[in-house]
């Protein structure tokens, strides 16, 4: 903030503090690529206790760091722990789900970020105004890392999972545990050996055969709809939520509440997609979403050309930063209910059982690598562009609302093994698909 220019986007555009940001999500971007080989070898229970105590030693290298070099060490630790964890749990939830609950159990994943987020907020606004407050901020994740590791301890393997490593007996006893003992499991349990034999006979290398034709359209959306998520901006706003309701006017604690509400109203319209989700529809959801954020982002941006100036010299009013603060509530109220838990959803569901855990690992990559790049350049486009910025990001948005107009095909309800044929009837991936036995 010392050596800042006067222009008010500048105040913190320092290659240090985004790079102690952005060093997780290189980390994540690596082990996520390996998770979809430990998935398929130690099954989606032991990856995400390998997450958990991965991440374990991260928070408490950076609860105890005395340097920067430590911190960005535990970064990457940290970063180790979210790429295993992601990569397996979206997988998990999928897998154990019902057919006509599967999009309300994945928004949990989402939602259980929400939560982490505002309790993040709060104990930053808590720990605020001590010299210590960082240590503790950072060392806290210790918490839910115990929590973690302790709740994978404890669950049951998917069965698909169980099916894929041959243990048979134990996939019973889990399709028991989660469809309950009054269920008949058995035809399920035939459709899962079934798709596991015919995956086994083809022998292939999971990243070939993801790269075929006939998953073409799979490859696609599990590149795109991570990519489509992060050019959001959402993400960016949330890590740099009290840096940038700072430079926009609020003072330090206010800053740090704001985030705490924009938090709050995030988490709340993630309930929402959870309720409705499995009712109306995935593209639904991501249309109604779009539009919502496109627009907000727009009136954000023109917000701050008309009070702030080209040059972004001018200070801002009280009231027109409350302005602000509502139109991101409203952004990230969009985000909440259509693309946050939504993009974890699709690629968990749509693969066949031989390449989901491959899927899901390219997903993930793609979601850490679109990062990384964005939190690492964000503070230098917001000094550099302004309020273009989140014109930047409504462009992104216009172009993600109109990809899933076109391309991408309602999954809601469909069963995991027969999600071939939403590809089938689908105008356009038809051509790319080819009906399996």
């Amino acid at each position: 903030m010392e050596e800042a220019k006067t222009n008010m986007y500048c105040i913190y555009d320092s290659q240090l503090l985004t790079a102690f940001t952005s060093s997780l999500y290189i980390a994540g971007l690596a082990s996520s690529l390996v998770a979809s080989r430990l998935s398929t070898a130690i099954g989606r229970k032991n990856t995400m206790v390998l997450g958990g105590c991965t991440f374990l030693a991260g928070a408490a290298i950076n609860g105890g760091a005395a340097n920067i070099a430590m911190l960005i060490l535990g970064r990457i630790l940290l970063g180790f722990g979210v790429g295993f964890t992601n990569q397996a749990t979206p997988v998990y939830l999928s897998e154990v789900a019902p057919s006509k609950w599967r999009g309300a159990f994945n928004t949990g994943f989402q939602f259980f970020i929400g939560i982490g987020v505002v309790a993040a907020n709060c104990i930053n606004f808590g720990t605020a105004k001590h010299s210590w407050g960082w240590r503790l901020s950072l060392g806290l994740a210790i918490v839910p890392a115990v929590i973690m590791t302790i709740g994978a301890l404890l669950i049951s393997d998917t069965p698909s999972s169980l099916v894929e490593r041959g243990k048979l007996t134990q996939a019973k006893r889990s399709l028991v545990k989660v469809r309950g003992k009054e269920t008949d499991v058995e035809p399920e349990l035939a459709d899962l050996i079934k798709s596991s034999e015919i995956a086994k006979a083809a022998n292939q290398e999971p990243f070939v055969t993801i790269f075929e034709r006939q998953y073409r359209p799979h490859l696609v959306m599990s590149i795109a709809i991570p990519f489509f998520q992060q050019v959001t901006g959402i993400n960016i706003i949330a890590f740099y939520a009290p840096v940038l309701f700072q430079s926009v006017g609020f003072g330090s604690n206010s800053a740090l509440i704001a985030a705490i509400i924009l938090g709050m109203v995030n988490l709340g319209s993630i309930l929402v997609s959870t309720s409705v989700v499995d009712r109306y529809g995935r593209r639904f959801l991501f249309l109604v979403g779009g539009i919502q954020m496109f627009v907000c982002q727009v009136a954000l941006a023109a917000v701050l050309a008309v009070t702030t100036g080209v040059s972004g010299t001018k200070h801002i009013s009280k009231g027109y930063a409350i302005l602000v603060l509502v139109l991101m509530c409203i952004y990230a109220a969009g985000f909440g209910w259509s693309w946050g838990p939504l993009s974890w959803l699709i690629p968990s569901e749509i693969f066949p059982m031989k390449i989901r855990p491959t899927g899901q690992s390219i997903s993930v990559a793609v979601n850490f690598a679109t990062t990384f790049v964005l939190s690492q350049t964000f503070l230098t486009m917001l000094c550099h562009f302004k309020f273009g910025t989140f014109l930047f990001y409504a462009g992104w948005i216009a172009v993600m609302t109109i990809f899933v107009a076109f391309f991408l095909p309602e999954t809601k309800g469909v069963p995991l093994d027969s999600m071939y044929a939403v590809w089938e009837r689908h105008w356009y991936w038809q051509r790319f698909v080819q009906r399996k036995s």
